[in-house]
């Protein structure tokens, strides 16, 4: 491997020390960042790349975002309690650790717990879009945070969109600042990543591709680490794409 992108939710906190293990082994870090933003169909999941590791903008905004993040689930906690589940802060905080806080982390809280089986349990009985204790997220839009991200010099790509990788949607994030669309990702039929790939190219997409993983053990792990092939054309290409000055 001769490069990877970290790109955790909301947070730039694990870079630095990414960048100096990449040194160590002889890997480019690329560093970014996973972005939810609210989009016509409603949430979409955004990645930024080449941030800036200190810049006062980006970081202010992603301040923000977790403290939006910190408060929805403190709002899903007090729902199970009044739902009569032994569960709180705490509980989610210690899922959680550094990480900015989703609702990732009240399903495994409750699954230690013993309030539920497992994750996918837990959002189908509580947490997911019209269950119990779901709260609606706040989310910026596209053109909002694509304005932030060029300002700092990065790009910005559409994760994993499967079947609304369209070119009818694609043209229309891209009028909102989107620069680029993940084609390769575990849940991208080679079929698909092939129709996205066409699309990218006529719109002048730049392609861009992951393994969205989450950490080992994690039940939202979907490929090993690295296991996701992405050509150094498409690097060189999301470099080129990067605004000036």
């Amino acid at each position: 491997m001769a490069a990877i992108a970290l790109t955790d939710h909301d947070t730039i906190g694990g870079v630095a020390a990414a960048i100096a293990e990449g040194q160590r082994c002889g890997i480019e870090v690329i560093a970014g960042c996973e972005f939810s933003v609210k989009v016509a169909w409603g949430e979409m999941h955004l990645l930024g790349y080449f941030l800036p590791l200190d810049n006062p903008e980006i970081n202010g905004f992603l301040e923000r975002e977790r403290a939006m993040r910190l408060n929805r689930a403190r709002k899903m906690v007090e729902s199970l309690q009044a739902w009569g589940v032994d569960i709180d802060d705490q509980d989610v905080m210690a899922e959680a650790g550094n990480a900015a806080v989703g609702r990732p982390h009240v399903a495994r809280a409750l699954v230690r717990l013993g309030k539920v089986a497992d994750v996918p349990a837990a959002f189908d009985e509580f947490l997911g879009q019209g269950r119990r204790a779901y709260v609606e997220k706040v989310l910026p839009s596209l053109p909002e945070v694509a304005e932030v991200v060029h300002r700092a010099g990065g790009i910005v790509s559409a994760a994993h969109l499967k079947d609304r990788a369209n070119r009818a949607g694609l043209q229309m994030l891209k009028a909102d600042g989107l620069d680029g669309v993940e084609v390769r990702h575990p849940r991208h039929s080679a079929e698909l990543q092939a129709q996205i790939e066409e699309i990218a190219r006529q719109l002048g997409l730049v392609r861009t591709g992951g393994t969205d993983w989450h950490g080992p053990g994690h039940d939202d792990v979907l490929l090993p680490i690295g296991a996701c092939a992405v050509p150094m054309e498409w690097l060189e290409a999301m470099r080129r794409a990067q605004p000036g000055p």
